[in-house]
């Protein structure tokens, strides 16, 4: 079996922390046939997801998202492709949800 780890820091909040995660629950089950739940928490949201052959978490909190999951034996010899695609699908969510720079506003108002 091999597990993968990934966090991303981010500075979004947990309201928009939490419309990052369900952008990218729905992106699992579409793109990959994840069955996918999503729990809310106080301070911290889950997001369980799995599959065959595929099992993890996402924690969602104010200022990182904490992905855990353990692939079976067969996709364990896709570990590092599947990673990237994982890392590559939240890198774009977090960038599409940063903030414009005050540089950007102002050319805009100009």
């Amino acid at each position: 079996m091999a597990d993968i780890h990934i966090r991303r820091d981010h500075h979004l909040g947990l309201a928009g922390a939490r419309k990052v995660a369900w952008k990218w629950a729905e992106q699992a089950e579409a793109e990959f046939d994840m069955s996918c739940t999503y729990e809310e928490g106080g301070d911290c949201d889950e997001v369980q997801f799995s599959r065959t052959g595929v099992s993890g978490t996402l924690r969602v909190s104010d200022d990182h998202f904490e992905l855990d999951a353990k692939l079976g034996f067969l996709l364990g010899a896709f570990k590092d492709r599947i990673e990237g695609e994982i890392v590559k699908n939240l890198d774009e969510l977090l960038a599409a949800k940063k903030p414009a720079s005050k540089s950007a506003a102002k050319k805009k108002k100009a």
